[in-house]
Parts: structure tokens; sequence; C-alpha cells
């Protein structure tokens, strides 16, 4: 159980916290299994720990025992859908669609707990802290399951004051005069993000953040042009698009489980609550038409 807990956290002491031990405790009994097992089981990245291939396979033993051991505690003939289910996505589809997908599977299931970790990242390819990761195209992964969950695609808005004040581009060119509101380059992980960036013009020196919400504030505040996610910019009334027809940046959202994953009872009904959210909200969050914000014309 400490090995699990630190393959699913990828820290010690993140580990140490939750069993109520000390970092030297743990790695203690790290130790222990890998020599009870004559292996690595973990292997230090810049992201933390993470499982190798003999790992693997004592996160899924491991993971039957809890299984075991929950059954026992709380008794036979309970919903199949229990347990614990970690879901992995970025901030913008975590507030937009999971997070009330989550609420929604909860009321029929009450026994599930759901744990939701923002990040906005590539695929890993040891999925040992997650059952399920959304990312942003589709990934290439080994021993995975993969599906496309739905499509968007990042656009230019601003405020109706900013472009007063400032004029409205009327050409892509155009944007080289205005500051763009987006990610810190260094910091993006996600190739597709970072193609959306090199199909623009360089940028004035600007605000950027690592958080989409902070990009959409921005903006809101009249700090710029933001390239924004349609299902956000739509959304809110202070924005209003910018070369809408000129410009956009089409995307999607995959789900990536463990091979195992989709025979999870539990993190089957989590991928189809997540679809099933969003297939009821895409006429107006994703494919915006009558619903889609003001376009601002130059």
């Amino acid at each position: 159980m400490t090995f699990l807990t630190v393959a699913r956290l990828g820290r010690y002491t993140a580990a140490a916290d939750v069993l109520g031990v000390n970092h030297s405790t743990v790695s203690r009994r790290i130790a222990a299994l890998e020599s009870a097992m004559s292996g690595r089981v973990l292997v230090r990245t810049t992201g933390g720990w993470e499982v190798t291939a003999l790992g693997r396979r004592a996160v899924g033993i491991a993971e039957r025992i809890e299984g075991s051991l929950r059954d026992l505690v709380e008794g036979g003939g309970q919903d199949a859908v229990h347990g614990m289910v970690r879901v992995s996505a970025p901030d913008g589809f975590t507030a937009t669609f999971l997070a009330p997908a989550m609420t929604t599977l909860r009321r029929t299931h009450p026994h599930l707990a759901v744990e939701l970790l923002s990040a906005t990242q590539r695929v890993r390819q040891n999925r040992s802290g997650v059952d399920l990761e959304i990312v942003v195209g589709r990934p290439q992964v080994l021993r995975a399951y993969a599906t496309a969950v739905c499509s968007y695609a990042l656009r230019l808005y601003a405020t109706p004051g900013y472009l007063a004040a400032y004029g409205a581009p009327g050409a892509v060119s155009d944007l080289a005069g205005h500051p763009l509101i987006y990610y810190v380059e260094s910091s993006l992980q996600v190739d597709e993000l970072d193609r959306a960036l090199q199909e623009l013009p360089d940028s004035p020196p600007s605000l950027r953040s690592t958080s989409v919400f902070a990009h959409v504030e921005a903006t809101a505040a009249g700090a710029g042009i933001g390239l924004l996610p349609d299902f956000l910019g739509d959304a809110d009334p202070r924005l209003v698009r910018v070369l809408d027809g000129a410009y956009e940046h089409p995307l999607a959202y995959w789900a990536v489980a463990r091979d195992e994953g989709p025979r999870n009872p539990a993190v089957a009904a989590t991928l189809e609550a997540i679809t099933a959210y969003i297939a009821s909200s895409a006429a107006s969050a994703i494919a915006p038409s009558a619903a889609a914000a003001p376009r601002a014309d130059a």
C-alpha cells in the first residue's frame, strides 16, 4: 500500500503525509519491496516518481489487494461503481465539463470517490498516478486505451473597450501590434498548444500565465487580445471574438486510460459520464453558432 500511494502521488513526501509516516519509512518500505521483487519498481523523473515495467505489475496486484480489503470492510452486494477514480485534465476542461459530470456521476454512485488533478501536459507513458487522463491532441502512447472526447478551437477574444481604445485588427498580421495573452511559452508542454502560438506573429510584451483562467480574466480586464478555448471565450459576456473567420486553431480532447481501465467499472462509468455531459452541452458550449460570442469586425 505504501508503494501504491507513492505510485499515485509521485512523491515520497506526499505519500508519507497521507500514510501518517515519515519520509524515511516510505523509502525503507519501497526499498524492501524492490529487494523482494529483485528490481526497481520506481524511477525518478523531473515530474516525480514513475513506475517501471516491474512496478506496473506491482501496481496491478496492489490495486487488487486494495479492492479486496475495501470489500472486506464495506461488505458485499454493493454498487460495482465504487472505490476511487483519479482523473487528470487541463483546468478549463476540469471546470467546464469534468467537475459537473463527476457531480452527476456521484449522485448515481455515492460510494465512488473522485479526485480531479489539474494538469495541462503531455500524456504520461507510465500512468500510475491516475486512472484516466484528458489531454489535448491525439496521444501517442503504448499499452493504453485512447478515445476522442470532444473537439474545440482556440480563437481570439478581446473586450469591446479594448478594441475601441486600441483598434480591432483587420488581419492576422495586425496582431503584431497587440499584446497577446496566452501560456508562458517556456512552460508549454503540449505541442498542439505551442503550434497555435507559432501560427501568429510575435507579440509585444504581454501578460502570460500557466493558467487558462488567468488568460480569461486578463483578457476581460483589457490587458490585450486573448487566445482562448472557444467554450470559455464564447461563454463570457465580457468578450467578443476577434478576426472571427480569419483565425482559429482546431483542437480535440482525448481520454487515455491504462489497458485495463475500460474494464474497471468505475473508470468506464467515469468516461461514460464525461461523454454524456459533453454531448448534452455540446450545442452551446463546444460548437457555437447562434450562441457564439459577438463578432468584432474590422
